[in-house]
């Protein structure tokens, strides 16, 4: 049997709920062997919360710099398992979670899986944002695998990988990521492409049967952070293909534009003669969306705009 360690880093007193919900739907699934670790990113007060809430949950600084790399990386650093599996602090898992997450591992050329993040939205679904954009919450969106499939990279808030690969690759860069509210991604894709090219051989799976309710909340279903969060993406891609080249940091974006959005576009379109009103609102949504994440990949391709990327980070201890 795998041991697997489940990371959930945290930041914010503010998300405190979430985060409760978060630990125990990880801690109710862990088997005899596994490990519950909740990596607090500079923030003493919430530590001391965290400790007191759960005795029997490790509890960890972040060693590295403020933001989520860092986060994951002192997780790395301080996990026992042979499978490290992140869990979001604002994400819940659902009923056999891990043991749809690990499964997988059977096979040894599995390095990493991903499951699926449903969106739980607080006060319900803006009825302009397409199921195609889910990604900008960071959930599961239109287009990907409805099957267990070979996948490029996880979603970041439902996903794990071989502790021995993560140390051996150098773990997540601390230039790509979330650091605090600030809506940068990718850190997970430039991992995965990482681990790929170490070994060729090594490929990661995408369970959706390994599912987790995703908070969103109201702040991120607005246009204005829709409109901030396409643009990031775009950078952060930018970034990505800088470091690993156009060819497996653009491999899935590809389909992801030339079929799935323009599907989005006619589904909306005949969502509106359907009498859904807002039909035509997601299919103008999803333009305005590509077009937004194309200006920022633009701008962060030139020197002004480029992320700022250094080495990866290193976890100790194979």
């Amino acid at each position: 049997m795998t041991s697997v360690s489940i990371v959930i880093c945290t930041y914010s007193l503010d998300r405190w709920l979430d985060l409760v919900s978060a630990v125990d739907s990880a801690a109710e699934q862990a088997r005899r062997g596994d490990e519950v670790i909740v990596v607090v990113d500079h923030n003493p007060a919430l530590r001391e919360q965290v400790a007191a809430q759960w005795p029997r949950v490790q509890v960890v600084e972040n060693g590295g710099p403020n933001g989520l790399s860092g986060a994951r990386n002192s997780g790395v650093e301080a996990a026992g398992g042979d499978v490290v599996a992140f869990l979001d602090d604002d994400a819940r898992a659902e009923a056999g979670w891990l043991a749809a997450l690990t499964h997988p591992y059977a096979d040894e050329a599995v390095v990493g899986t991903g499951g699926r993040a449903v969106a739980d939205w607080e006060g319900g679904r803006p009825p302009w944002f397409p199921v195609e954009f889910d990604w900008v919450v960071g959930c599961s969106y239109r287009g990907l695998p409805e099957k267990t499939s070979v996948v490029r990279n996880p979603l970041g808030c439902n996903m794990s990988f071989r502790r021995a690969a993560l140390v051996e690759s150098g773990g997540f860069r601390s230039d790509l990521g979330r650091v605090g509210r600030f809506p940068v991604g990718g850190e997970e894709t430039e991992l995965s492409i990482r681990m790929h090219a170490v070994d060729p051989g090594r490929f990661i799976v995408y369970v959706p049967d390994a599912a987790v309710q995703h908070h969103v909340t109201p702040a991120r279903a607005t246009w204005r952070y829709f409109r901030s969060r396409c643009y990031q993406e775009g950078r952060s891609k930018a970034a990505i293909r800088s470091i690993s080249g156009a060819g497996p940091a653009l491999s899935t974006e590809r389909s992801y534009v030339s079929r799935t959005l323009p599907r989005g576009m006619l589904r909306g379109s005949a969502d509106l003669l359907r009498g859904d009103r807002w039909g035509i609102a997601r299919s103008a949504v999803i333009a305005v969306g590509a077009l937004l994440t194309l200006a920022g990949f633009l701008v962060g391709s030139t020197g002004r705009g480029r992320l700022r990327t250094a080495a990866p980070g290193a976890p100790a201890g194979a």
